[in-house]
């Protein structure tokens, strides 16, 4: 039924200036709309409606993420930008903070201003 529909993610924040200032300034995606409810971001070909919410509590799991061709690029410019990649005790993460699954996918992590866990995939 919802095959050829087009998926719209949301992501909570209890401060729509400062993560209109991180999607859009740190990583680069277009702002269509605020409103006082929500800023709305162009993602490829989804949308991405940053919400207003009174309070928040971050999950420790992804909320977001991004396929990418080139995760150690990206990664990269991300860290010329300001993000630091969270680095998970326990996971063998190399010094980037990149895990590779046994399947040969990377993965990295890193939050969003309300801690909301964000990934870059690059699969094999």
């Amino acid at each position: 039924m919802l095959t050829d529909a087009t998926a719209i993610a949301f992501v909570p924040s209890t401060d729509l200036d400062r993560s209109r200032a991180f999607y859009a300034g740190v990583l680069g995606l277009e702002l269509t709309e605020q409103t006082p409810f929500a800023c709305v971001f162009r993602a490829g070909p989804a949308m991405l409606r940053v919400t207003k919410v009174d309070e928040l509590r971050a999950q420790p799991f992804t909320v977001l993420g991004w396929a990418v061709p080139d995760l150690r690029a990206t990664l990269a410019g991300l860290v010329a930008a300001g993000v630091v990649f969270t680095r998970y005790e326990g996971m063998p993460q190399d010094p980037d903070g990149v895990w590779t699954t046994p399947g040969g996918d990377l993965i990295a992590w890193f939050p969003d201003p309300d801690g909301n866990n964000l990934s870059l995939t690059q699969f094999a």
